[in-house]
């Protein structure tokens, strides 16, 4: 990763790998029911978590978990009863973003970008900052791999499927192990050296103009 990390814009950057795990009511848009992020900054040639986030989040009541879901993530309604709802959970990811500049992750981020927009106006600074997609810079790096799903990319990279798979802080945490080792590959290969390459490669524009952050508000990350 030595040459991203000798790019200004780079190695200024905090990268947010972030992750909703959500319901899919018929006819509606997906309902988030876990949000986690974890915070990485590049730190002599490496990418070095400084912060973490994670919560669940009570859906509407007219969108109920199913058995299916239950199965999949292990989420229960008992276990969302108690949680906050999805605009307050948001909020209190949005205040900790306040020492920019920041890039998010995610696998498949168009996902996460569309949660985020519905989300926009409890959440001012994450819907105003650009994404990377791990699975476009996955498809850049590792041409004619067949599959570009995150348990295919763990298989190739020799990553251990976490315990808790499709739970929100599980899947942030070997997403970001997969980033890495796009990033190396990208690297070795000649693929990509600077943040604006990255962008060009996997890069999703923001769904409104930069926010201005509070300078007043602790920063997590």
């Amino acid at each position: 990763m030595d040459a991203l990390t000798n790019d200004s814009r780079f190695s200024a950057m905090t990268f947010v790998v972030i992750d909703f795990e959500g319901l899919t009511p018929a006819g509606r848009p997906a309902e988030p029911i876990e949000l986690a992020a974890l915070a990485l900054r590049p730190v002599d040639g490496q990418l070095v978590e400084v912060g973490r986030f994670e919560e669940l989040m009570r859906p509407p009541a007219d969108v109920p978990v199913t058995a299916r879901d239950v199965q999949l993530k292990g989420i229960t309604q008992r276990m969302l009863t108690s949680a906050a709802p999805a605009a307050e959970v948001m909020a209190r990811l949005d205040a900790r973003l306040a020492t920019p500049p920041y890039r998010l992750v995610a696998h498949h981020a168009s996902t996460e970008a569309g949660i985020i927009a519905r989300q926009a106006e409890h959440c001012p600074v994450l819907a105003s900052t650009a994404l990377l997609d791990t699975l476009r810079l996955a498809k850049a790096v590792l041409p004619g791999l067949g599959s570009y799903g995150l348990d295919s990319l763990l298989g190739h990279y020799g990553i251990p499927k976490p315990a808790g798979r499709h739970r929100a802080m599980p899947d942030v945490e070997v997403t970001a192990q997969v980033l890495t080792r796009l990033l190396d590959d990208g690297c070795a290969g000649s693929r990509w050296s600077t943040l604006l390459e990255l962008d060009v490669a996997a890069g999703l524009q923001p769904t409104r103009p930069p926010a201005a952050p509070d300078t007043e508000q602790g920063a997590l990350f």
